[in-house]
């Protein structure tokens, strides 16, 4: 488990709810780095994924996830301008909101959010799904083989496509 020193991966819902689909989220507790949602996140996976929302809770009383905020006048500020625009759902605002002002690495999915957020801070780290499931095989959290396990399910049961047929193409 990651320490107060650790980096910092605040995630978005769409990378939040693919390792809760497959009740992975050890991998994320082993990973290396505190991982935190904000409060529209966790709402999100209230609101549109029931079922995970038991798991959610769990990984928060264990301290795997971090519950934060958008608290600071600038992060309130940019949460309003990015909601305002309507492109974008309040767990990504959010996320994008606090780790641009707080300079936290982002984990999130959708390529309009992305995008909108690499706009509003060039300089801000933005990871994916895959990114984060590169990182745990190159430090030995789980094999090329099982990580192709998990992209297979998610693919079959949850409708979330990566665009290549294995992670040993991308090592």
């Amino acid at each position: 488990m990651a320490d107060a020193s650790s980096p910092i991966i605040l995630a978005d819902t769409s990378v939040l709810i693919n390792f809760l689909a497959v009740d992975r989220l050890d991998l994320i507790e082993r990973h290396g780095s505190r991982f935190m949602i904000t409060d529209h996140v966790g709402q999100e996976v209230l609101t549109h994924y029931a079922e995970q929302f038991a798991r959610l809770q769990n990984a928060l009383t264990q301290g795997i996830l971090e519950p934060i905020s958008v608290t600071a006048q600038e992060e309130v500020e940019t949460f309003a301008q990015l909601t305002g625009a309507g492109r974008l759902g309040h767990g990504e605002c959010s996320a994008i909101a606090v780790a641009a002002h707080r300079g936290y690495t982002l984990a999130i999915d959708d390529k309009r959010a992305r995008k909108q957020a690499l706009a509003l801070r060039s300089t801000l780290q933005v990871i994916a799904t895959q990114d984060l499931m590169l990182s745990m095989i190159k430090t030995g959290l789980l094999s090329a083989n099982d990580a192709d396990a998990i992209k297979n399910e998610w693919e079959t049961r949850y409708r979330f496509k990566l665009a290549f047929n294995s992670f040993a193409d991308l090592l």
